[in-house]
């Protein structure tokens, strides 16, 4: 008769509490989002099956000496975001921004979204219940750059206990970039505004592409050294692509090596989607207030393009200033798709990735500058 005791003790329907059960429904969610509805399926599928993982009671899977937990120090330490961010530099092509500059101003604007969603997270604090410190309110507030690996590396090294909502949140509102870009375009332009078709980019040569991330990394060395990582990352997989002698180590970041890590990072980020971790107040505000940063960078990338058109010699539709957000390249895609509605001959794509290429840089140095002013 003991042993039955100790066998049915042992069970996970014994040790079940309705908070595991309940972040469990969430991990399926995740999942469900991922597979059905296509949202960001390559991190919230393995941030789902993680989040499932990690609540199963008794299996410690999650604790030390848990798979998850050792996965974990990939983020811990930075590796995973880092090495995201080396992969996506190989897959990214500096061309459009090269061939108009100015879409850098773009990218610029779209990231006023963290620094307004800082002060958001601050006076949160004057709600009973919510206690966000210094260092909080900067983690939360990259979400707004719309950039996954980007809030990781900074919720890692400012607020790791909310690490899991801040991971959710921001890849949530980049898989929802479709849904909730449009509006905001569409209340920010008029019809003429978003019929403007721009003239044809210039071709960019090999050289300038070689030389652009040297340029990069050294003005980021001698400027915001915080934000070297990032971007030192995001140049070496982009060098690698772009000067053609080492086709084979491009390959590897834009494929096995960046699929490879993001199933890693994906299951440690879900490791973090305890009930004990997510369910608690703080959540809600991360995940309003996700929603604020994301909403403000798309619309201060519309009126500084809106502002840019006025004084440009040549026409610039104000819709591109949307894909200033790093949610690459799903931003230009919307920016696109939006001024294709308006007029059908309006090709917007690679003027688009002009400043989502920028948002990326652009995500980066405000995470340095953050790291740096938040210690």
């Amino acid at each position: 008769m003991e042993n039955l005791i100790a066998l049915w003790e042992s069970t996970g329907l014994y040790n079940f509490s309705g908070s595991q059960a309940f972040m469990m429904l969430v991990g399926f969610l995740l999942l469900f989002l991922a597979i059905k509805k296509g949202f960001e399926p390559l991190l919230l599928l393995p941030i789902g099956f993680g989040a499932i993982l990690s609540n199963i009671p008794v299996a410690g899977i999650a604790e030390p000496g848990g798979i998850l937990h050792y996965l974990y120090g990939g983020i811990k330490t930075g590796v995973f975001p880092l090495l995201i961010f080396m992969g996506v530099g190989a897959m990214t092509d500096f061309g459009p921004m090269l061939a108009n500059p100015k879409t850098l101003l773009l990218g610029a604007a779209a990231q006023f979204g963290i620094f307004a969603t800082l002060l958001g997270a601050l006076a949160l604090n004057m709600i009973p219940g919510l206690e966000f410190t210094l260092k909080d309110a900067a983690a939360i507030a990259i979400i707004g750059g719309a950039d996954g690996p980007t809030a990781i590396y900074v919720a890692s090294k400012l607020a790791p206990e909310l690490l899991g909502a801040i991971a959710v949140a921001a890849y949530s509102y980049m898989a929802l970039v479709p849904l909730i870009q449009p509006p905001i375009m569409r209340l920010l332009t008029t019809e003429d505004e978003r019929k403007i078709e721009m003239q044809q980019l210039r071709i960019v040569s090999p050289t300038e592409k070689i030389v652009f991330p040297l340029l990069l990394l050294t003005l980021c060395a001698l400027l915001i050294p915080s934000a070297a990582p990032l971007v030192g990352m995001f140049c070496l997989g982009n060098l690698m692509n772009s000067c053609g002698v080492v086709e084979r180590l491009s390959k590897t970041a834009q494929n096995e090596l960046i699929n490879i890590v993001t199933i890693f990072l994906g299951l440690a980020v879900g490791s973090k989607l305890s009930a004990e971790a997510f369910l608690k107040a703080e959540t809600l505000g991360i995940l309003a207030l996700g929603a604020v940063a994301f909403s403000i960078g798309t619309a201060c990338g519309v009126i500084m393009a809106k502002i840019m058109n006025k004084f440009s010699k040549t026409d610039i539709n104000p819709l591109i200033g949307a894909a200033g957000v790093s949610a690459v390249p799903m931003a230009a895609r919307v920016a696109n798709k939006v001024g294709l509605e308006s007029n059908p001959h309006n090709f917007l794509l690679m003027h688009a990735m002009g400043p989502n290429v920028a948002g990326v840089i652009g995500s980066a140095v405000a995470a340095g500058i953050l790291l740096s002013l938040v210690k």
